[in-house]
């Protein structure tokens, strides 16, 4: 099996879709582990703690890019709005609708 299939696997026992946050993988994580304690299912816990162990190490190896174009995909629809328009009150800003001055 290769690092892909392995970390699609891990996601599937996870629980989690391609694009997720650490905080919503641990947050799975420790549901399935409530619900597949140990106690019960010692198998069904080795799989999801195997699967945890694979997406952490994933995560702290991976290289973070933190250049502009980078950033800029994730940047919020009203940022792009004001970098694209700038505050110019013919164009007004999106949160602010079409209001005037009076």
């Amino acid at each position: 099996m290769g690092f892909f299939e392995e970390i699609t696997r891990a996601r599937e026992v996870l629980g989690v879709t391609e694009s997720t946050t650490l905080k919503h993988i641990q947050k799975n994580y420790r549901d399935l582990i409530k619900k597949w304690h140990p106690d019960r299912c010692r198998e069904k816990t080795s799989l999801i703690l195997q699967a945890y162990k694979t997406i952490r190490d994933y995560c702290e190896n991976y290289r973070f890019t933190f250049s502009r174009e980078e950033i800029e995909k994730y940047m919020p629809d009203e940022e792009i709005w004001i970098k694209k328009y700038g505050n110019d009150p013919v164009w007004g800003s999106p949160h602010l609708g079409n209001r005037r001055k009076t």
